[in-house]
Formats: structure tokens, sequence, C-alpha cells
């Protein structure tokens, strides 16, 4: 986890040195126009010959005409200066220039949103993944950010700034931790450690506890490992709250695909199936922090799915938390199952909102690329959850659940199947219309609550691949949103 220090400097009298000072360049059809405070002036005319383009993302150092010993880093920002184009770019600039101890700013920024979108990127690209390193190296990130703005920001709206790009890199390093470590127990362990020093109430249950109670998904899920299932609880409950969201994240904390096996290059990237936990984890102990006043409880669903002699083979009945049956035809399509237990006891405490979040379905990745969420749910709290994401430069898609979908889960044998092997169109709505039927209702009514469902297995990891604020790996994507979201149901 990466943390780095923000400082302020009006643009007419500057007081800060730094290692170099970032400016922006903007795309036009005319080549690429200087985006920059007062004393740049002599790049104008260079910047198309010197090779930069003022696209997303690019970045170049160069020399400053009138003063040879000053290097100067040009950030592309686009084809138009917008707050989420701010934020991207101050990120792929720190990113970028790892192994540079501070960086300065010189974007002309009169709208103090825009100062803290640049701040908010900074932060949330100054992150590097090095616990398990060995003896090769790896550049340090920026530490210390200078913003050239008229006014600074203020003590809360810096604290926010610090608390997001702490949650966002503590799913980042979650995730990009080695599945051989991050087992279910360790994870329910960091989840304690994470909430001790917080006013979070937490609980968990091992597998005794799970077998005891009933909890048949997660148990038929982790049955295959040697490493146990594990469900945690955690509850944040502040004084005078009147709204309460839960969020149910999927935490597999590797995925073979158990008996109904992967190949091996499907294999690659699935300790990161346990993002939707850490989602949960990050969002619950940032609002902590930052005294929001709705109730949150999140759900952490742990499990690794290994085969083995005991693992649940295609064709076995499970018994859900709540007494509903599902037959199992695809071990692979483990992460509903897990979600199906930990949404009925979500639902058990009769919440304003529930929310999942899962790397669920390859489906999604297939329909909406690599940098958008999916989104699903019962009524129009999705679209205002696409609304919210949509206002900090979160990439969300509400897709439908279309009626005649609902019968590709029927089951001859158990109230529905986790997957229809027979039937491949829709997959990702398949699996929404799943996730539906274990939502509750609404305390003495024939209502369900409120659910929204966001399918991360897109964007909730980069593999290789970067672009603005987000490394190689995991990206922390929505939990800026879900926490922006408990804000404002703070206020409802």
């Amino acid at each position: 986890m990466s943390k780095i220090s923000l400082d302020f400097e009006t643009e007419s009298s500057p007081t800060t040195e730094s290692d170099i000072t970032v400016i922006g360049a903007i795309s036009t059809s005319d080549g690429p126009r200087l985006h920059a405070v007062e004393g740049f002036e002599s790049l104008s005319g260079l910047l198309k010959k010197l090779g930069v383009s003022g696209s997303a993302d690019a970045l170049s150092r160069v020399v400053v005409p009138d003063s040879p010993s000053t290097v100067v880093a040009v950030v592309g920002l686009g084809r138009e200066v917008t707050t989420d184009a701010l934020r991207a770019a101050a990120g792929a600039a720190v990113r970028q220039l790892a192994g540079t101890a501070s960086v300065r700013f010189a974007f002309p920024l009169t709208d103090h949103v825009d100062v803290i979108a640049v701040a908010e990127g900074a932060a949330l690209g100054a992150y590097a993944y090095t616990q398990e390193k060995g003896k090769s190296e790896r550049s340090n990130p920026v530490e210390t950010v200078t913003i050239v703005a008229p006014e600074p920001l203020t003590a809360d709206e810096a604290k926010r700034v610090a608390e997001t790009a702490r949650a966002v890199h503590l799913v980042r390093d979650l995730g990009n931790t080695s599945a051989s470590v991050l087992t279910p127990e360790v994870f329910a362990d960091t989840a304690l450690d994470e909430a001790s020093d917080l006013p979070i109430t937490t609980r968990v249950w091992d597998v005794a506890q799970l077998e005891s109670e009933g909890f048949g998904g997660i148990l038929g899920v982790g049955r295959g490992s040697e490493r146990g299932p594990r469900l945690v609880k955690l509850d944040y409950f502040p004084e005078g709250a009147t709204r309460h969201i839960a969020i149910v994240g999927k935490g597999i904390t590797f995925d073979t695909g158990g008996l109904s096996l992967k190949p091996a290059s499907g294999m690659m990237g699935m300790k990161y199936d346990m993002l939707g936990a850490a989602t949960a984890l990050a969002t619950i102990t940032a609002a902590a922090r930052l005294g929001t006043s709705t109730r949150i409880t999140a759900w952490l669903c742990l499990a690794e799915n290994m085969p083995s002699g005991s693992a649940t083979r295609p064709g076995d009945v499970l018994k859900m938390y709540g007494g509903r049956t599902v037959e199992v035809t695809n071990t692979d399509a483990e992460g509903r199952l897990v979600m199906a237990d930990g949404l009925v006891a979500a639902s058990e405490e009769n919440p304003d909102l529930i929310i999942d979040v899962a790397t669920l379905t390859g489906a999604a990745v297939v329909a909406l690329g690599k940098r958008y969420t999916g989104v699903m749910g019962n009524d129009e709290s999705a679209t205002d959850v696409v609304n919210v994401a949509d206002g900090i430069g979160e990439k969300f898609w509400r897709m439908p659940l279309p009626s005649e979908l609902r019968s590709a889960l029927d089951s001859d044998v158990a109230d529905l199947v986790n997957a229809n092997l027979s039937r491949r169109e829709g997959g990702m709505l398949v699996a929404g219309h799943f996730l539906s039927e274990f939502v509750g209702n609404r305390a003495d009514t024939d209502q369900q609550i409120s659910w929204v469902h966001l399918d991360i297995a897109g964007p909730g990891d980069n593999g290789t691949s970067t672009y603005g604020y987000n490394g190689k790996g995991a990206t922390g994507v929505t939990v800026r949103t879900l926490l922006t979201l408990a804000e404002r149901h703070a206020g409802a």
C-alpha cells in the first residue's frame, strides 16, 4: 500500500521545488496544444516536433528551450479537458514517473472540483506491489505531489482523497497477492486486522459454523480445498444512521474451475477472483475512517475452488443458506453459489439496498470488454448506481434481466441449476437471474429488497495493460463509486 504527501502552491508564487513538473497537452486536429500555467509558453510551438501527441496516457519528457537545465513531463489529456481527463492524466503521470520522489502539477486549474480530481488521480496512481519481490528492483512510487491551484484542498477533502486511495490500494494489494499466501483463512484474518481499530463489529464463520448454520453454497465450493472456506461479516453502524447498505463480495481466493477444470490458460489471473470481497472490505473500512453516516454491512464470501476427491461433482445438489436447493451443473460457475449464501444472509437484516460485487462471468468481458462494469438490478437503484459512477469517472453500463432467460435455470431435481450448459446466450444475464433468486423481500411485504449486481470480471484487473491511474494487475474498480454512494445515502 502506497501513500503520497499532498502540497499546494498558488500560480503566481511557486514555493515548492519538485524533481519534475508535469504540464498537459491537448490532442487537436492541428496537433498538440499546451495546457499549462504561465511560464511554459516557449514549448507551445515545439510539442509536435518533439513527438508529443496529447493522446490520453502519453507521457514525454522535454527540455524547456529557454531553460536547458529544466526538464518537464508533458502528459496527454486527450481531446477535451474534463474533470475525468485531469484525474486520469494525473494518475498516468504519477504512475509513469515512478522512481521520481516529487512531482509538481502545473495545470491551469480554476475549478476546485478539478483540483480534487488531480489530487485523487495522483494518489491512485502512486502505487506499486512489491511484497513478493525478491532481489530484482522496482521503482518506488512518487512520494510527494504538489499541485498549482488557486486554493488548497480543505483538511476534510485531503482526508477523503487519502482514504479513497488507501481503500483502492488495499484492493490492489489483496488482489495482487499470490493465492498460496491469501487463503480464505488469511483473508478473514486480514479483514479483522483492517477493522480492528475502527467502529466495526465483526464475525467470522469457520467450516464447522458454516456447516451448523447451513451455508451450503460456500461449503460446496470450498470442500475440494485443503484450505477451508470462511464467511466474514463486518458491520459499521454509526450513531444516528437512518439508511443501511449491504455489500456482498465474491471472495474466491483461487478458481481452478473445480472438477469442471479450466484449461491452463484460463487459470492465469484466477487469484483475482476475490476482488469483490476485497472491494466490500475496502469500502466499509474507508467509510468508517471517514465517519460516513450510512450503516454499511459487508459480507465476504471466501472459498478456494479446487478439484479433489472431496470436491463437489457436477450433478450434486447443494442446499443453500435459507433452504433453496441448487443442482450444480458446472463447478466453474462457483461464484454465484457463494454469493447466494451471502445474499440470503444480507437480506435477513432488511437493508435498504443490497449491492453485490463479483468477478462473476467471462460473458461480461465478451459483452463489455475490460473497462466497463456490468450492472443489473431489480429496480431503479441500478440506474442510480450507474449515475453515481458516471459522475466520478468510473465506467458502468446497465444490462437488462430479460424474463425469457430465467427458464435457463430450471432444474428437474432441485429448485434451480447454477448454469445451463446447453444455452450459451446471455451468460452474464442468466447469472444475474440466478443471484436475484436469493434476494429476500422487505420485512412484512412481498416486495423484493432493492438489489444491484456489479460484474467486475472485466475491469477488476488489467492483466499486463495499464491506463490512467491503473497499473498492471488489480485496479480497485467500484470502490470510489460505492464510497460515494454510501455518502449520498447518508443524506437521503
